[in-house]
């Protein structure tokens, strides 16, 4: 039989990590965040720190302390001037049924989904600027229900499937499974009398349970038209949208005139009745930086005024100057005071920074895209981070957080500050080319085609090939998607 024993041994090990000051952390944190999540962080910070105070706010210190000399007051106002931190410088329209993504639509409508609503971005909800709640499609329908004929035996049936119509105003679960959680189950053909009260309500086209029968719904039964729409949208949405007018007419005997008026019409109607209801409101772009044209030069100017100036209280400073009797109180009220000051340097100074940095990111991009600035998308030069980085002698992963989320206004518009950095292109000659400014000469090439015949994607590589642009065409396949434009087949017009 053998034993076990334990030993205890102490052991010395040399190791080395890299840990980040707190401060350094806040700066960084700081340097990230876009204007209005800047100005919540300020607003957070005035709250949780009582040394820290806005200029604004320092005017009122005669009334928050009375008791303040005269000789007081006048080296707080001197003060006030010290202390304050440097100023560094379409399926709704249907006006284009295949580039409003039709087709996309159709193909997901034929599987019925359960949860077809994205995931909202945190950050853009930050950017709201909406302070009451929209009216919901259900309390929509529900105020509209409590008035209708429906027959009192109907009423939870409705209520029912007023419950289970989903945000684009789609009935997405069978009647079956709807009837199967009320008691006593109803029958089928009541569940259906029921459905049809439902979709008499407005918006028309609510309670569909597919993209055909919500436009059926809308079409106008005193129309001298109704039937032909209703062929149309029943048995060829899917040629509609695949742009193949001459099969149309000829299965239907009609004109490609005639059907390409009546698709006019259709296209008037809404494929998601349900939407507008409970929409998140516009979402506001505050750009961090301004650029203007001044006298022939580009003029930076960084939106300080949206940012609240920030300074350290004078009181306090003062109460950590004056000598007082030693007491365990009073040393624990300064300490907690010394920190609190700590602490509100370092936000200065990290609000500081971020506005520098920016400052100086901004001002190596103008440098860069001049020509887009003067002459538009077709002039943008191709810029990497790592250039700036290495011109301003910066990390590029500060460049980048520099530049995350936030905005800059130009004589040409709006863009975000990311939109300035593109890969390039190779041409003849050794020159490159921006994405951006290749893509907008698809977008140019493709709006001045003939409709009758459009360009292909292979004949729009060789014009960008006869002006020296070597490009594949999967990358001009890529470029037109990615601009929204259909292909070629289903651009042309009849």
């Amino acid at each position: 039989m053998s034993s076990m024993g334990l030993e205890m041994s102490m052991k010395q090990k040399l190791s080395t990590e890299l840990r980040m000051a707190p401060h350094i952390i806040q700066s960084i944190e700081v340097l990230t965040l876009p204007i209005l999540e800047l100005q919540a962080f300020v607003q957070e910070q005035l709250e949780i720190n009582p040394v820290l105070e806005t200029l604004e706010n320092s005017e009122d210190m005669e009334e928050s302390h009375p008791s303040l000399s005269s000789e007081e007051k006048q080296e707080e106002a001197s003060e006030k001037d010290e202390l304050k931190p440097v100023d560094e410088a379409r399926l709704n329209s249907f006006e284009n049924l295949e580039l409003e993504g039709w087709d996309e639509f159709y193909s997901q409508d034929r599987i019925a989904k359960r949860g077809d609503d994205d995931d909202k971005d945190k950050k853009l909800e930050a950017m709201q600027n909406s302070a009451d709640r929209p009216c919901s499609l259900q309390d929509h329908l529900f105020e509209q229900f409590r008035f209708s004929d429906l027959p009192e035996h109907l009423w939870p049936i409705g209520e029912q499937i007023i419950y289970n119509i989903d945000a684009n105003g789609y009935l997405r679960y069978p009647l079956e499974e709807i009837v199967r959680g009320i008691t006593p189950n109803p029958s089928i053909e009541h569940a259906q009398e029921a459905l049809r009260y439902v979709q008499k309500l407005d918006p028309s086209g609510i309670g569909a349970r597919n993209i055909q029968e919500c436009l059926i719904l809308q079409l106008l039964p005193q129309d001298p038209d109704y039937q032909f729409k209703k062929d149309l949208i029943e048995k060829y949405l899917q040629d509609i949208s695949d742009n193949k007018y001459p099969k149309i007419a000829k299965e239907l005997g009609r004109d490609i005139e005639e059907i390409k008026f009546a698709v006019e019409e259709i296209k008037h109607l809404n494929p998601k009745p349900g939407a507008k209801y409970g929409a998140e409101q516009s979402h506001i772009i505050l750009p961090d930086v301004v650029i203007e044209l001044v006298d022939g030069e580009y003029v930076i100017r960084m939106e300080d005024e949206y940012i609240p100036q920030l300074r350290i209280n004078p009181y306090y400073m003062r109460l950590l100057q004056e000598e007082k009797a030693d007491t365990e109180l009073n040393s624990q009220a300064k300490d907690f005071i010394k920190k609190k000051i700590e602490s509100a340097n370092w936000v200065i100074d990290a609000i500081r920074q971020r506005q520098n940095t920016l400052y100086r990111v901004v001002a190596e991009l103008v440098k860069n895209q001049r020509l887009f600035l003067d002459h538009g998308l077709n002039a943008l030069k191709p810029l990497k981070m790592q250039e700036v980085a290495d011109a301003l002698q910066i990390h590029v992963s500060t460049v980048s957080r520099a530049i995350s989320e936030k905005y800059i206004q130009t004589p040409r518009g709006i863009f975000p500050i990311k939109f300035f950095f593109t890969g390039s292109i190779d041409k003849k000659g050794g020159e490159n080319e921006s994405r951006v400014s290749v893509k907008q000469r698809v977008q140019e090439m493709i709006n001045q085609e003939d409709k009758i015949s459009p360009l292909s994607d292979e004949e729009i590589v060789e014009r960008l090939k006869q002006s020296g642009l070597e490009i594949a065409r999967r990358t001009v396949t890529k470029y037109r998607k990615a601009l929204g434009i259909a292909s070629s087949r289903r651009r042309k017009q009849y």
